[in-house]
């Protein structure tokens, strides 16, 4: 395996920028996602990468060795492909081995390179199938086996589970991580799925408009995101975020909001008169008495939590709750924030306070 250098990494299309000095390390063995909503440039940072997009400037290093002008067959990574990139004509076993017979391997070592992935995927008895025949979890693995074979320095995958249900992209996140441990590999994965990334990296890369906005631990970003962007990426269901001014009352500091509701700072501290935005988390917000007036708009029942969407005076706050509500669109509630998870943000920047 190896080590993924990218440094000052810029794209241009033209006269147009779209990557604007990207910095990313990914150290030996480490499960790095790329996350971001469309167009923010994570599947064109993992194409340079792979060497299937030039650079215009900046440089990227696998192993130690730059490789801007080397090309993507000799840069010894294995990539895994959003629509499975899979020849119809050919067995799963000659699809997984192909990459090994162009390079004129031995029948034999093919063969056995195959049968060892295979047995890593649970693939032994489709190895005769077409993939015509196989589900798209199983065309899925075989791409997955292909990329293996070739015992690549670094795994690329670019977006390789948003062609699957729901139930089954539950299962593959399961079987890519647990073949990360196994195989102990470099990945370096594309996802617009910010759970996909919080359930399976090791770091976190969150990117927008060709820049990245906040890298590291899963829980680190979820904890302490770095602005509102983050903080709304991460996480689901969103931040509730509402906007306002902290203002003094009674010697303490308090948020009071533009639509004049007054939400519990705890001990963060911010100057009065000060413009903010105010970041909750819904699992941070629970129903109890003596609280935060709050009128229902909507309640969404899984069986195992509630989510409920409420107003506080003219600004909407959501909460999820494990006990089920007996209530309805309309009825009063009462709100009790868990101040010890209050987020402040800069009102004019987003950045965190």
């Amino acid at each position: 395996m190896a080590q993924v250098t990218i440094k000052d990494v810029r794209k241009r299309y033209g006269q147009v920028q779209v990557m604007h000095g990207v910095d990313v390390d990914v150290e030996d063995g480490q499960f790095v996602v790329l996350v971001g909503p469309s167009g923010c440039g994570k599947s064109t940072l993992l194409r340079m990468i792979a060497g299937l997009e030039a650079i215009s400037e900046g440089t990227i290093s696998i192993g130690g060795r730059v490789v801007n002008d080397v090309a993507p067959k000799d840069r010894d990574i294995a990539m895994v492909f959003q629509s499975y990139a899979l020849y119809p004509h050919k067995t799963v076993a000659e699809n997984m081995g192909f990459a090994l017979k162009i390079k004129g391997a031995p029948k034999s070592e093919i063969e056995q390179k195959v049968r060892k992935a295979a047995g890593i995927l649970d693939l032994e008895k489709y190895l005769d199938r077409y993939p015509k025949e196989l589900s798209g979890g199983q065309r899925q693995r075989v791409a997955m086996g292909r990329a293996i074979v070739r015992d690549p320095q670094v795994f690329l995958f670019d977006e390789p589970l948003s062609n699957l249900d729901a139930k089954l992209r539950v299962a593959m996140r399961v079987e890519i991580k647990e073949l990360h441990q196994r195989l102990k590999t470099t990945i370096v994965y594309v996802t617009h799925d910010q759970i996909e990334a919080m359930t399976m990296a090791d770091k976190i890369v969150v990117m927008r408009d060709g820049r990245v906005e906040q890298m590291g631990a899963p829980l680190d970003l979820y904890d302490r995101p770095a602005n509102t962007f983050v903080a709304g990426f991460i996480g689901s269901p969103a931040m509730n975020f509402v906007h306002g001014r902290i203002a003094a009352e009674g010697g303490a500091p308090v948020f009071v909001s533009d639509g004049g509701a007054h939400l519990p700072l705890g001990d963060r501290v911010a100057e009065a008169g000060r413009a903010v935005t105010y970041g909750i988390r819904p699992e941070h917000i629970d129903v109890a008495p003596g609280g935060i007036p709050a009128r229902i708009s909507v309640l969404e029942p899984t069986g195992s939590e509630t989510q409920i969407f409420a107003k506080v005076g003219t600004d909407s706050l959501d909460a999820i709750v494990k006990d089920r509500i007996d209530a309805a669109p309309g009825d009063d509630v009462s709100f009790r924030i868990d101040t010890r998870r209050v987020h402040l943000f800069d009102r004019e920047s987003g950045q965190r306070l």
